[in-house]
């Protein structure tokens, strides 16, 4: 089982009013908008948490996607999966400043992977400049497609 933190105030707005907490059908809508495969994905929604069951029928990259997916929502402070097959997947959770260089540089040593880190976060990140702070990406790995 693995478990990951988010900003709970930070992330893409999918419902209505500041107070509103995103459903399970939300976060289903949004994974399936970015066309991330999805079949046979269970999501429950308690509190700021959500459980995601099944995703081990799923590539780690599709996994760590999904993850992503439903923890970059405002309202969502923790993803909880069910399975860890496959390697743990490396997040890196944006600052005040960040560009998608610097995080290259801090977490693979080289800023101009920053067009791996680009990729690996797509269809989330839809330009490498529209990153912001709290955002959560994942940072690809040896042997672990994009």
């Amino acid at each position: 089982m693995g478990l990951w933190s988010f900003a709970k105030d930070a992330g893409k707005k999918l419902f209505g009013g500041d107070d509103a907490e995103p459903s399970v059908e939300d976060l289903k809508k949004e994974v399936a908008d970015l066309g991330l495969e999805a079949e046979g994905l269970d999501l429950q929604v308690e509190g700021d948490k959500v459980r995601v069951a099944g995703v081990g029928a799923v590539s780690p990259s599709i996994r760590e996607k999904i993850i992503l997916a439903v923890g970059n929502v405002t309202g969502i402070g923790a993803v909880e999966t069910d399975e860890d097959e496959g390697p743990a997947p490396v997040f890196h959770t944006v600052e005040k400043g960040d560009t998608l260089w610097a995080v290259a540089e801090k977490a693979m040593g080289n800023g101009a992977k920053y067009e791996a880190i680009f990729e690996a976060n797509k269809p989330m990140l839809s330009h490498p400049d529209k990153i912001y702070p709290g955002q959560v990406l994942r940072i690809p790995q040896e042997g672990v497609e994009a």
